[in-house]
């Protein structure tokens, strides 16, 4: 075993005729008796005390730590003593993510993670007390899709710090904790009229907006941020390469979501609406930073810019052009008064478009991996646990493959196979 105990009470000390012998200290009696003592794997002394007649437990500690240290699952006592907050914050400052990421990181640690296991020292953590906290948040009506990014950030931090060597494990990581749970809601796609009713109650330099999104499906910021030089009208191809968003509050031009570049066929009555487009509304040069406020300054020919000639805010987009269309076509209803917003429309917001988009394609017969990539998805997997529903053959072709396989028995009578 490594180390020794500590016997803070008696010594030891060489009698007349030279043998040691045990005298009382001058501590005897008053504090903790027993320090278990070793050396870290940092070549520093470490100790623990324990009180008197707990010296067994002390040789259990010290025989505990190592093994840890023989395992590799050793963690500095006195780094187990900081606080969950106190190493978010400091990985949250080394992340070296988008500042947009890290400052949304931020807000939701700050706002419901922090309050119940900011003060918690690392080494005390335990799967009862993420259970406890994805329980309190259910309780207080946190959003399924909200409280699972939330949790994501605290799973993440915690496996930083196991990482780091400030716990020895990831309490998010067994059997007994879950993820909050989110009620998975269908998509329903727009059916074609609502969105030619939207498209014809846009402004009219935005209403090719919608034709990027319903028939290229692109999202709301590579829309905004769409170039000339992304369209290929001779070989029908448009080229998703950028986007235009929100770092730290500041509009800045960056890579597609996930960084997937990707090539999408250009309908031709698409890159008709582009073309008309850019007659009426010449394309215009804007020049931001690239990814981050202080990026380098980039310019790119924008195809939509706001009536001043800047870039297309995404909330002034929204609240004076989207949702008066969404009124118009009465997708949702007009504000009572002048006084009053207009009603959340999350689900009719401009991703509805790309929904149309994705049941067009899956009802016209393409296949699932094309739909992916032309929508920009990680993967097919998550398109498909997205649009399954909308793969209108997929029973009736289970019905008809079962059916014939049924008819080819010894015996069998041939059934119809046009009905349920």
């Amino acid at each position: 075993m490594a180390g020794h105990i500590q016997d803070r009470w008696y010594k030891s000390e060489p009698d007349a005729n030279g043998k040691l012998r045990r005298v009382k200290t001058d501590r005897h009696g008053t504090g903790l008796r027993y320090r278990a003592r070793y050396i870290g794997p940092d070549g520093t002394e470490k100790s623990k005390s324990f009180p008197d007649r707990q010296k067994r437990l002390a040789e259990k500690w010290l025989a505990q730590v190592d093994a840890d240290m023989t395992r590799g699952q050793y963690v500095d006592p006195r780094a187990s003593r900081t606080t969950f907050r106190q190493y978010a914050e400091k990985w949250l400052d080394s992340l070296g993510a988008e500042p947009s990421t890290v400052a949304s990181m931020r807000s939701q640690l700050g706002g419901h993670a922090f309050p119940l296991i900011g003060s918690r020292p690392l080494g005390a953590f335990q799967p009862e007390h993420i259970r406890e906290w994805v329980a309190v948040m259910e309780r207080s009506g946190v959003p399924g899709p909200y409280a699972r990014a939330i949790y994501s950030n605290v799973r993440a931090v915690l496996s930083a710090a196991v990482d780091d060597g400030y716990l020895s494990r990831n309490p998010c990581s067994v059997r007994s904790v879950r993820q909050p749970a989110v009620e998975r809601k269908r998509v329903v796609p727009w059916p074609v009229e609502r969105v030619f009713a939207v498209r014809e109650a846009m402004p009219a330099r935005y209403r090719a907006m919608v034709e990027l999104g319903a028939g290229c499906g692109m999202r709301q910021g590579e829309i905004l941020g769409i170039a000339v030089d992304a369209l290929d009208f001779t070989e029908g191809t448009l080229h998703v390469v950028q986007q235009l968003k929100l770092s730290a509050g500041a509009p800045v031009f960056a890579p597609p979501k996930g960084g997937k570049l990707r090539d999408v066929p250009l309908p031709g009555p698409v890159a008709d609406a582009l073309k008309e487009h850019m007659k009426l509304h010449p394309p215009a040069d804007i020049t931001l930073p690239w990814r981050r406020p202080d990026g380098e300054k980039v310019t790119k020919r924008l195809l939509f810019t706001a009536p001043g000639g800047n870039h297309v805010w995404r909330t002034s987009l929204n609240e004076g052009a989207w949702k008066p269309a969404l009124v118009a076509a009465g997708v949702i209803p007009a504000p009572e008064s002048a006084e009053e917003s207009y009603q959340a429309a999350r689900e009719h917001g401009m991703h509805a478009l790309r929904h149309f988009y994705a049941s067009a394609l899956l009802d016209g017969g393409e296949n699932i991996k094309a739909v992916s990539e032309y929508l920009g998805h990680s993967d097919a997997a998550m398109t498909l646990r997205v649009y399954a529903h909308l793969m209108p053959s997929s029973r009736e072709r289970t019905r008809k493959a079962i059916a014939d396989a049924f008819g080819r028995l010894p015996g069998s009578t041939p059934r119809p196979t046009d009905g349920p």
